[in-house]
């Protein structure tokens, strides 16, 4: 028959409008921004830096080696290296980023930065009503704006985030083994 797909189609689309009236789960419309679906984890949007600590500068785990700038399809990240070092979240003294810059304007989502980062330190942020009026300062972003502690990375990403903490745990407790057996040989010197 003709039309078939058609008619089905027309069908479907009926049976849903008017099961709607009868059963609320059919209900398809979301009374933005009153109402909210909830974010899927998996959702990204715009690439965002992860500090432990309460102090962003020093709890900062990106360490400036810059391959997320080199590998950005857009070029939309710029970072500059820092002339001194300070201790990272493991302890051992490293660079850290002087400037890191995001121009979201051209940034893609594309989520390569953070499949390169090989600190954890760059994650991508599901926060979406990001809209601003000034179409050239607003849309780069800094440092102190790409800034979030890890407690809100757990809240976005809470899988994702527990297998990250659990192998910077290990990484840590690794160093640490390392450098006790150092400290009792210098101290035996001494």
């Amino acid at each position: 028959m003709l039309g078939e797909g058609i008619v089905k189609g027309l069908a479907e689309t009926a049976r849903n409008f008017l099961g709607s009236f009868v059963d609320e789960e059919r209900l398809t419309t979301v009374e933005y921004p009153e109402e909210r679906l909830p974010q899927a984890e998996a959702a990204r949007n715009f690439p965002f830096l992860i500090y432990d600590g309460d102090d962003a500068e020093k709890g900062l785990r990106c360490v400036a080696c810059q391959i997320c700038e080199k590998e950005c399809p857009p070029r939309c990240i710029h970072i500059e290296k820092s002339k001194d070092k300070k201790p990272d979240y493991v302890g051992k003294q490293q660079f850290y980023p002087a400037v890191f810059d995001i121009d979201v304007s051209v940034c893609m989502s594309c989520q390569i930065c953070v499949e390169v980062c090989p600190f954890e330190a760059i994650r991508m942020d599901t926060q979406f009503e990001l809209s601003t009026d000034d179409r050239f300062g607003g849309l780069l972003w800094t440092k102190a704006e790409l800034a979030k502690t890890n407690e809100y990375y757990h809240s976005i990403h809470p899988t994702e985030a527990g297998e990250t903490d659990a192998r910077l745990d290990e990484e840590k407790a690794k160093v640490a083994a390392k450098a006790k057996p150092a400290e009792a040989e210098m101290q035996a010197k001494a």
